[in-house]
């Protein structure tokens, strides 16, 4: 039981480092596609198409930065997943499990933010229908409708909002608690290894011993 637990907490550590790999590919291509998008109604579409028809390796960049935006949210949830089952829910580990929670949401927020960015009747219809599941939020549903969209109908200023979210707020978060995730398990692994060590002491197995 013991090495499966142990099997399990080194496949956690495993899909983090897995996860901060995936970020970083998505911010570096990320960065690359900024180099020819142009975050407004009209010259988003264009710009995306010159960028996968034109631009050298231009559908690459783009297949791997949705690729990796994909694979986070899978990754981090299965990573999720084998931290509770690898009994990393304690207290003492509630940095990299509060972390690891957030990472999910703002991977999930950053595919959210995308969906209109290449300015497509797919995005844009599904957008529209999302907002209006958004405004029907009590209290705050109007004014969030009001931030992302700047104004009552979807237009440059949407895609202008969407875009800061998505390239500046959302992925600087996403770096920053995956890096942060990583860490706080990695400095688990180390506690455990003392811990582990202690309970292998002669001195422990004598205790264990004679209380038996």
């Amino acid at each position: 039981m013991q090495r499966f637990i142990y099997a399990l907490r080194r496949t956690s550590t495993l899909l983090a480092v897995v996860a901060l790999t995936l970020t970083l590919m998505a911010a570096l291509t990320g960065v690359l596609l900024a180099f020819y998008y142009q975050p407004t109604a009209g010259g988003a579409y264009e710009s995306v198409k010159t960028l996968t028809t034109q631009v050298s390796y231009g559908w690459l960049i783009r297949t791997i930065h949705n690729l990796a935006g994909n694979l986070l949210i899978i990754v981090a949830l299965i990573q999720m997943v084998v931290m509770f089952l690898s009994e990393r829910f304690r207290l003492t580990w509630l940095t990299a499990w509060i972390s690891g929670i957030f990472l999910i949401l703002v991977a999930i927020g950053l595919d959210w933010t995308a969906m209109i960015l290449n300015w497509s009747q797919l995005g844009f219809w599904r957008f529209r229908l999302e907002l209006g599941t958004i405004e029907a939020i009590p209290l705050i549903g109007s004014y969030l409708r009001q931030i992302l969209t700047g104004g009552d109908s979807i237009s440059t200023v949407t895609v202008s909002h969407l875009y800061t979210l998505h390239s500046y707020v959302l992925s600087v978060a996403a770096v920053s608690l995956s890096v942060i995730h990583l860490v706080g398990l990695l400095f688990q692994e180390r506690e455990l290894k003392v811990v582990d060590a202690a309970d292998l002491s002669p001195e422990a197995l004598t205790d264990s011993n004679a209380a038996a």
